[in-house]
């Protein structure tokens, strides 16, 4: 086939929107172009995704790639597109199965990992309550995803892995890279361990208060979702 199609969430403030992320193989010259208002962090993942899909085993089409993102009067930021460009383009060039529903949520490293990234709570709400209940994120990121009611979260360590459990040839694919442990500072999901108490906290009762008050907010946003998403 010569068009892929896969989904990702755009989040404006805390408001997520569905995007549909199309992918198209064309027979001109070599070239990457992401269409529908990417900022620049989304431009650069052109060259991400082109790094990953190499050193996963599975290079993109040598022709013109045409990524086109929709609604192309929202505006769209950040490295969370990702996934879904490089998942998108291989479904154009039959690397892969058809991705169906699947919202994909993450940032491409070089080497083909998946890294975590930022909003994954709101943007999987927004998901479920558009009606897309499957979502893929990377491992670090699967745990704050899972905590939607009703989503149904795989979470992935590299491309290749994700490529051959949406069927690509095994063969041709780098399974047997694990990426080491990653620092503590790209942890953007929930961080494990001892969690601080309020009661070890001294005086500081209005610091206290706001920060119960932003913890019932936070919790009724869980139950009940932000204002506004829409598909």
């Amino acid at each position: 086939m010569a068009l892929g199609r896969t989904y990702s969430v755009a989040l404006v403030g805390l408001n997520g929107y569905i995007v549909e992320v199309e992918a198209d193989i064309g027979q001109t010259l070599p070239a990457f172009v992401i269409l529908g208002l990417p900022d620049a962090s989304l431009n650069e993942a052109k060259e991400r995704i082109r790094s990953a899909a190499q050193n996963s085993g599975i290079p993109l089409s040598r022709r013109k790639i045409t990524a086109n993102l929709i609604p192309a009067s929202l505006p769209k930021s950040g490295s969370g597109f990702d996934l879904a460009i490089a998942m998108a383009a291989l479904c154009a060039s039959d690397d892969i199965r058809t991705t169906r529903r699947t919202v994909f949520i993450a940032e491409l490293g070089l080497d083909g990992r998946l890294r975590p990234v930022r909003g994954v709570l709101p943007a999987v709400m927004a998901a479920v309550q558009a009606g897309y209940v499957d979502v893929v994120v990377a491992e670090a990121n699967a745990a704050e995803a899972a905590l939607v009611p009703g989503a149904r979260v795989q979470g992935y360590k590299t491309l290749a892995r994700l490529a051959f459990d949406f069927g690509a040839d095994p063969q041709d694919l780098a399974l047997d890279f694990e990426p080491d442990d990653e620092e503590p500072g790209e942890q953007a999901g929930p961080v494990t361990g001892s969690i601080p108490d309020m009661c070890d906290v001294s005086g500081q009762g209005d610091a206290r208060r706001a920060l119960e008050v932003a913890a019932a907010g936070a919790h009724h946003l869980l139950l009940t979702g932000p204002p506004g998403i829409r598909p």
